[in-house]
């Protein structure tokens, strides 16, 4: 069953590994203030609890634990080493293109215990946006700029990036299942856009044209 290494994948990277930001100053953001710091803590709490609803789907198609993975290996590192501005930018876009991906398969999966544990974890992930969102706001907001057109430019080409590993490692189950690669980029761009409109209008900004969807990235 292509579902399975899937839900073991998914439970090594959403919580299973590291469940903390790890990157070499990665304290400095923790400690801007008491608030903060319990904001992330119980962010990765719940990253934990994801992890071990996914686990127990895996156990349920008889499917176990997983200890590594490459593409985490990869991730991992790429967050230790670049910086805690980066990594909470990876996160976030993690977090959006595994939006996409629990709702291709809440749609498409016949189970309904997963269907049910996906909606619990959207739930969830709908707050970890929020609170980057938020986070992203505030930043600009005390130095009265907004993100301009690079900045916008670098997150949609990161979040594709982050999109096409998510579907090398997972396009196989979503196939599987009825998906195609299209419904999934689809659903990317989708949650690409809502979350840049979003910023803008919180930040009071005049709202963001709707991007054009790349064609290229969305073929069946």
């Amino acid at each position: 069953m292509t579902t399975l290494p899937s839900l073991e994948q998914f439970a090594l990277g959403d919580g299973g590994g590291p469940a903390c930001l790890i990157a070499h100053d990665a304290e400095r953001f923790r400690g801007t203030s008491d608030e903060m710091r319990t904001v992330v803590d119980l962010w990765f709490r719940e990253e934990r609890e994801h992890a071990r609803l996914l686990t127990c789907a895996a156990q349920r198609l008889g499917g176990s634990a997983r200890q590594s993975h490459w593409s985490f290996s990869a991730f991992c590192a790429c967050r230790r080493v670049l910086g805690v501005r980066f990594e909470l930018q990876v996160l976030l876009l993690t977090e959006v293109v595994s939006t996409a991906y629990y709702k291709v398969l809440r749609r498409h999966v016949p189970d309904e215990p997963i269907r049910d544990m996906c909606g619990l974890i959207l739930r969830d992930e709908a707050g970890h946006v929020a609170f980057h969102r938020d986070r992203l706001r505030t930043h600009y907001e005390t130095r009265n700029v907004l993100p301009g057109f690079l900045w916008m430019t670098q997150f949609w080409v990161l979040g594709h990036s982050a999109a096409m590993i998510l579907w090398i490692n997972h396009g196989p189950c979503l196939r599987g299942l009825g998906s195609t690669r299209r419904e999934y980029f689809l659903e990317v761009q989708v949650q690409l856009g809502r979350f840049l409109r979003r910023l803008h209008r919180e930040a009071g900004q005049k709202p963001l044209p709707h991007f054009a969807i790349d064609r290229g990235c969305v073929q069946t």
